[in-house]
């Protein structure tokens, strides 16, 4: 599938010149060692406005970022999930208020944790079970060991679960142990930022009777012509997936991240709905414009338009925003004026991030500095691609947001 180019971009707003600016500003990034490589990619109306690609896929071997290059994405996997749990829901196969444990009962007795050590927490019976809402939004309590912020992330590092579960860990066996550790908080309460999508995907798998990737491939991949998007790369995947850095602490330049890296280039044994897919440019923008498009595509769809506005409005509890919500330790967004839908960071009100935008935008990013976000408003959506850990090493996303928002001109 192409990414190039498909109209003038005067012709939908946008102001070539200004546009540039997008390759020159993140071309530094590259001239000085910062990333080995990006790709972006802006469209308006479903037309793509601007397309490029800059440095190197692959720095030590010398291969460039072509089109068809291969990323981690990552988190960008979250909104896909919960696609697929929002399918199921319009077909009346739960409901967003039902109690996960009717299908995980391994989340029925939940306690939250109170005061005390990792070693020796103490906790209190939660007193709000954990529903399929709370998952969509990051409100059911659970965490990340990776966030290193709370003694409960401790507690989930004890346990084998930091920004990878245990090798011999599948996602029925990684739900189970989830639902023995105690919550963050009381579900319905705060925000924290979660494997909460990964249960989301196993709820996925038993209430449709399929495996996750199954599941996928059948009703969003293949719909929609995402031939790219896969759980690892091998043969000529291989080849086209960019390497995975993280920047020295000495210099900030990008040094390659093998350890972690070489992890994509193996058939997992655990599904991450929350984290695990690997995907295109061209696959990506596809669904964006299904989103964009109120669910539907080049003929076939997924959600209903009703369902896409539902849910990219804020659901967190009172209309609050995430600064007002979150438990801390999140430093991949701006939390002021932020809102969470379900699957999606929903932007209410723009002002106080202090970074142009539009109400009603919506979006979310990787932890290897990836990104994307859908303007219903003015009908853009815009990608990039690098593979840079963490997301929070440098301002990418709020700096393209600059870029793309004082290109438009009409």
């Amino acid at each position: 599938m192409s990414v190039a180019r498909s109209i003038d971009p005067d012709q939908i707003g946008f102001d070539p010149a200004r546009l540039a600016r997008i390759d020159e500003h993140f071309g530094r990034y590259v001239d000085d060692g910062r990333l080995a490589g990006w790709q972006v990619l802006v469209t308006r109306r479903g037309e793509i406005a601007h397309s490029s690609t800059y440095g190197l896929r692959d720095a030590e071997a010398g291969r460039p970022v072509e089109a068809d290059t291969l990323w981690r994405i990552y988190s960008m996997t979250k909104p896909v999930t919960s696609v697929a749990a929002m399918i199921l829901w319009e077909e009346g196969r739960f409901e967003l208020t039902d109690e996960i444990s009717r299908w995980l009962p391994e989340f029925a007795d939940l306690r939250v944790y109170s005061k005390g050590s990792a070693l020796k927490p103490y906790t209190v019976p939660a007193v709000e079970p954990i529903r399929v809402w709370h998952l969509l939004t990051h409100t059911a309590g659970l965490t990340y060991g990776f966030m290193q912020t709370s003694v409960v992330d401790t507690i989930y590092r004890a346990a084998g679960y930091d920004l990878h579960p245990p090798a011999d860990v599948d996602l029925a066996t990684a739900c189970q142990a989830f639902g023995e550790l105690p919550l963050l908080f009381q579900p319905g309460t705060a925000w924290g930022y979660s494997v909460a999508t990964d249960v989301l995907g196993r709820l996925v798998e038993v209430v449709s009777g399929q495996s996750l990737d199954a599941f996928l491939a059948d009703r969003i991949f293949g719909p929609l012509g995402m031939t790219d998007t896969r759980w690892w790369a091998e043969g000529d995947a291989a080849d086209r997936l960019a390497a995975l850095y993280a920047p020295d602490p000495r210099t900030g330049r990008a040094l390659r991240f093998d350890k972690l890296g070489a992890l994509a280039y193996e058939k997992p044994l655990l599904l991450s709905g929350g984290g695990g897919l690997i995907s295109s440019a061209a696959d990506y923008h596809r669904f964006t414009q299904m989103l964009l498009r109120g669910g539907a595509l080049d003929g076939v769809r997924l959600l209903g338009p009703r369902t896409v506005r539902f849910m990219t409005r804020n659901h967190l509890p009172g209309g609050q925003d995430l600064e007002t919500l979150s438990t801390g330790g999140f430093a991949e967004t701006t939390l002021d004026g932020i809102g969470f839908g379900l699957g999606f960071a929903v932007v209410d009100d723009p002002v106080p991030s202090r970074v142009p935008s539009s109400p009603g935008e919506y979006y979310w990013g990787g932890v290897a500095s990836t990104a994307f976000w859908v303007d219903p408003a003015e009908e853009v959506t815009a990608l990039f691609f690098t593979q840079l850990m963490p997301s929070s090493t440098y301002p990418i996303r709020p700096q393209l947001r600059q870029l793309v928002y004082s290109a438009l001109v009409d």
